[in-house]
Order: structure tokens, then C-alpha cells, then sequence
């Protein structure tokens, strides 16, 4: 089998490495990725697969399907916005040709050897932030498939170790304007709100779980040193590893707005601007799979036991049906933060590509191994519903 999705694969690879080119160096932001939408799509459809763009009312995502009869139906997962200001710093560009790659090689081996069933792959825009994924689950992408997976860039090759809930929240408080020197006792300080709300969180973090974090910036401080501010704003994102643990930590936050509001004299007003992102639920039959066909390619594979993590959309995907959500390495270097500028040039390396290659081979054989085998279709099933 690797063999010859490897052949496939190799088939592809000088178009693969233009999709991901191109998209890193035309980075593009969540829902603005007019030209990574284009030139996946347009990969897949010279691969001969037909593709629904606009798909779930979200201009930029799209879905293309191979089906040889009746049978289990499994998807793959392309990212491929872009940070703001960074540009490809979290490597979206891998995961987008990583993820076309598996679903071609897939589709190619299912026709060449009769295999029944479909695969899938889902274009979803959005990540970083706004949730394209989340808006995609609501509108019924997920509707009809078994099980997903995806891979993303990173340091090491490891499988799906999870990833936090998240919400994040905008706070803006309102205040009263006044001369700064000539008469601040007519005026209600809305910056001094914002900073006792930063005084409240960094005493809770003594508090705090190792599974939480809270972490957040200022927005809008104000106008000018001799103007009580009447407006200022901050952002902060709430995280758990642990889904049942976002509620309370969102209680105590938002009494500490209140507290702040009450100190001062201010008024609060709250917005959602980060969709919810579940925690992830890894399946481990298919990180078994996964650890087990990276190391077939000869690749070390790495155990992580940090207990800080990220965040992601998919992990709503996968609190919907089996998925997991893997890694694989694009530097050999010690550290690469994720998010970073070495992170960033690393997403564009040879090296970098070979380890997406191998990456997607490992899905690949995943896909296959859930449409064939059913014991392994029925482990992946039930460690879900466990």
C-alpha cells in the first residue's frame, strides 16, 4: 500500500510544492483567502476532481468527494490562512497541500484497487480566530462522514496529544471624559477598569490549574495622557485542556469584570470576538495508526507531555465525530515556536515539504486502513463513543 500511494504521491509532488508555494508567499487572512481557495481548487480539479466552492455559505471553503459505491466515508482537513503581520507562521500553507495530497492519493488508490466508499476533503478557511470550521459544523459539513483527520507543522512528528477550549472575549468600558490635570474628579476613568481587570486576572493565575490560562492585551488606552480616557478596551482569551473547566473559569472572569465596573464606576460591555473551540478529542486508534505508518517511513516519533497547548478549531470536528488532529516536523532545529518567524521560513524549506510528503502518505494509509478493515473501523468508533 505505501508503496504505491508513495508513487502517487511522487506523481504529484512539483504541483503540490507550487500549491504550497504559492500560497506562502500570498498569505492571506481568515476569510480573505481568495488565492489559496483558488489554487487548491484549482490543483484538484486538473487532478480530476470535481469541487463545491462556496460551501457552507463561507466564500473561501470548499469540498471535493470521490465516491466508488457504497461504504464508510472519510475526510481530510486544508487550512490555509495566514497570521496577520506574520504571514504563514503556523505553516497553513503544509496543511493545505499536505491535505490535498492524502485526499488524492486516497481517491487514486481507492479507483485503482476497486475500494468502496468515499473520501473527502474539506477546504476550511478561518482558523486562526473566526472559526471557519465552527461555522462549517453548524452548516452540516460534517453531515454523512465516519471520521477526520489532519496534520499540521510543528518541531516534531507526534500524534494527537489534544488541544484547549477557547473563548475569547472584547471588553470595552465606558467612562467619563474630563482634564486629566485641571479637573480629573469629574471624570470616571475607563482605563483604570481595564487595569484593575488585569490586576484581578494576574492575581487568579496563582489560582489557576496547569490545565487553564488566561491571557489578553490592551486595545485601546485611551487618547491622550491628559484626557481621562472615557473608552478603553482589552481582548483576553480564556483555555482549558479540559472542556468542563471553561465554564467556571468564565464565571470568575466575569465577575472580575463586574468588580471592575464596581471600583470605578465604569460600565462594561462584553462581545464574543473568538468563537468557541471545544477541546479536542483525540481517538486512539487512529494516533496508534498514525505513530505506527510515520514510523514504517523510518521517522522518530515523539511523545509530548507539555501541558500547555494551543488551540484549534478542529477540535469542534472532533468532538462531532472520530478525528485527530497530528503533527509532523518541518525543522530539525531545537525550538521552533509555533507562530513565529522561524516557524514561518521553516514552512517553506524543502525539508519541510519531504516531512508533509510523508505526513500525508501516514493519512493516507489511515484513510484506507478505516474503509477496509472493519475491526479497525469499529476500534476508531467505539474509543470515540468511549
Amino acid at each position: 500500500m505505501l508503496n504505491q500511494l508513495q508513487t502517487y504521491l511522487e506523481e504529484m509532488r512539483s504541483g503540490l510544492r507550487s500549491v504550497s508555494t504559492t500560497i506562502w508567499n500570498n498569505p492571506e487572512i481568515g476569510y480573505h483567502e481568495k488565492l489559496a481557495c483558488a489554487t487548491a481548487t484549482d490543483f484538484l480539479k486538473e487532478q480530476g476532481f470535481p469541487v463545491e466552492n462556496p460551501y457552507c455559505g463561507l466564500d473561501t471553503a470548499f469540498r471535493a468527494q470521490f465516491t466508488n459505491g457504497e461504504g464508510p466515508v472519510f475526510a481530510f482537513c486544508s487550512e490555509f490562512d495566514a497570521l496577520a503581520g506574520l504571514g504563514h507562521g503556523c505553516g497553513h500553507n503544509l496543511i493545505c497541500a499536505g491535505g490535498i495530497a492524502a485526499f488524492c492519493a486516497t481517491a487514486k488508490y481507492m479507483k485503482a484497487n476497486d475500494i468502496p466508499g468515499a473520501v473527502v476533503l474539506l477546504g476550511t478557511p478561518a482558523e486562526e480566530s473566526y472559526g471557519g470550521k465552527v461555522k462549517m459544523e453548524e452548516a452540516g459539513c460534517l453531515n454523512g462522514i465516519d471520521a477526520v483527520i489532519m496534520s499540521h507543522p510543528g518541531r516534531c512528528n507526534t500524534d494527537d496529544n489534544g488541544a484547549s477550549a477557547v473563548i475569547g472575549y472584547e471588553v470595552t468600558f465606558h467612562g467619563k471624559a474630563a482634564h486629566a490635570g485641571g479637573s480629573p474628579e469629574k471624570g470616571i476613568n475607563a482605563l483604570d477598569a481595564v487595569m484593575l481587570l488585569f490586576a484581578g486576572i494576574n492575581a487568579y493565575r496563582q489560582q489557576l490549574p496547569d490545565t487553564a490560562r488566561i491571557h489578553g492585551i490592551v486595545t485601546n488606552g485611551g487618547a491622550a495622557p491628559n484626557i481621562i480616557p472615557d473608552t478603553a478596551s482589552c481582548r483576553f482569551y480564556l483555555r482549558s485542556t479540559i472542556e468542563e473547566l471553561l465554564e467556571p473559569l468564565k464565571e470568575r472572569f466575569l465577575d472580575m469584570v463586574k468588580g471592575a465596573e464596581l471600583m470605578t464606576r465604569t460600565t462594561a460591555e462584553l462581545s464574543v470576538f473568538h468563537l468557541l473551540y471545544h477541546a479536542s478529542k483525540p481517538n486512539g486508534p487512529m494516533n496508534r495508526a498514525y505513530t505506527r505508518f510515520m514510523k514504517e517511513q523510518g521517522l522518530e516519533m515523539l511523545s509530548l507531555t507539555k501541558v500547555g497547548r494551543g488551540s484549534t478549531d478542529f477540535g469542534n470536528f472532533s468532538q462531532r465525530i472520530p478525528g485527530c488532529h497530528f503533527h509532523f516536523s518541518i525543522s530539525t532545529a531545537k525550538e521552533l515556536p509555533g507562530h513565529s518567524i522561524e516557524m514561518r521560513e521553516a514552512a517553506n524549506t524543502d525539508y519541510g515539504f519531504e516531512m508533509m510528503l510523508k505526513s500525508s502518505a501516514a493519512m493516507s494509509e489511515i484513510a484506507l486502513l478505516f474503509l477496509t478493515d472493519e475491526e479497525f473501523r469499529r476500534e476508531v468508533i467505539e474509543d470515540f463513543k468511549n
